[in-house]
């Protein structure tokens, strides 16, 4: 396990886990969801290739449709 900050919370997550399995265990519905890797915006389409390390800080934010 490793450690890194989500949104202001430390989480312990598996080594090698990928920001597409850490995003799929948020479960956030229809998939709605902006990530902010160390200051970065990571594109979705980069999610499964993006593997989370020791020490990373996360911005997750869900987005909202409405009209």
């Amino acid at each position: 396990m490793i450690a890194v900050t989500a949104n202001g919370e430390s989480r312990s997550v598996p080594e090698g886990i990928t920001l597409a399995d850490f995003v799929e265990g948020l479960r956030v519905p229809g998939g709605r969801v902006a990530v902010e890797l160390n200051g970065r915006l990571v594109p979705r389409d980069r999610f499964p290739t993006v593997a989370l390390a020791a020490g990373d800080r996360l911005e997750v934010v869900t987005l909202v449709g409405g009209g």
